[in-house]
């Protein structure tokens, strides 16, 4: 078995890390006798979003964003067509924003690619610092950081989780996130993947099931370290 994992733009979008999280999509693939093969998508790069099982798309700044987005356009309907069928995204921190209808930051208002219906408002006070989540899609709390200006909107869309320690979308919702179909928007960075490998074996099974069209058993791994990690991050 094999699955090909693209990263979108991590010439403009790699804030904090988000790299991270394609090894750890590779390793544990990889330990599992899976083939994980990465397509590096640079800006400007066309995208052949028949050929991904999963893809990555990271965070970055305002201006970055604004770039990104001018790409991201001219793909975006083959964009929505990919997430609406089923196609397995991670989104984090500005990636996430795009998604949306629009980013309104302090000087201008970026038009996001409207595959979600949210919206994103900047603040000047920067929500910033550990987070811990309990999110209904996973046993274990989900852990990370946030430094984030924009307050993202998510109407009626489920949220990933609820926020036990940290500020989420809005500072103010209680909530963290986003999940529609097999998509996960979310703030954390750390990278979020390493930190929580609960996480990422959900989108590995997801991806497996959409390609191969059967439930794929992903046999556990030694997570020890991490679940503690975890747990001293969120006790």
């Amino acid at each position: 078995m094999k699955l090909t994992i693209g990263h979108i733009y991590p010439d403009l979008l790699n804030l904090y890390g988000d790299r991270g999280n394609i090894r750890c999509f590779q390793k544990r693939l990889a330990w599992r006798g899976i083939e994980p093969e990465v397509e590096v998508i640079c800006a400007g790069d066309s995208i052949d979003f028949s050929r991904l099982d999963l893809i990555l798309l990271g965070g970055g700044s305002d201006r970055e964003q604004e770039l990104a987005c001018q790409y991201l356009k001219r793909v975006k309907y083959g964009f929505r067509r990919y997430v609406e069928g089923g196609g397995v995204v991670l989104a984090i921190c500005g990636g996430y924003q795009l998604l949306g209808n629009y980013y309104r930051t302090e000087h201008t208002a970026i038009e996001g690619l409207g595959i979600l219906d949210i919206h994103t408002e900047w603040k000047p006070e920067r929500l910033k610092g550990n987070v811990v989540l309990d999110s209904p899609f996973f046993e274990e709390p989900i852990v990370g950081f946030e430094n984030h200006g924009g307050r993202t909107y998510i109407g009626k869309h489920t949220a990933l989780g609820k926020v036990v320690r940290g500020y989420g979308n809005t500072g103010k919702s209680g909530q963290e996130g986003i999940v529609y179909k097999n998509l996960i928007g979310t703030y954390l960075h750390g990278p979020l993947l390493p930190k929580n490998p609960q996480v990422c074996d959900y989108l590995l099974g997801r991806a497996l099931w959409r390609k191969y069209c059967k439930k794929v058993l992903l046999e556990p791994l030694a997570d020890e370290l991490e679940k503690r990690a975890n747990h001293y991050m969120a006790t």
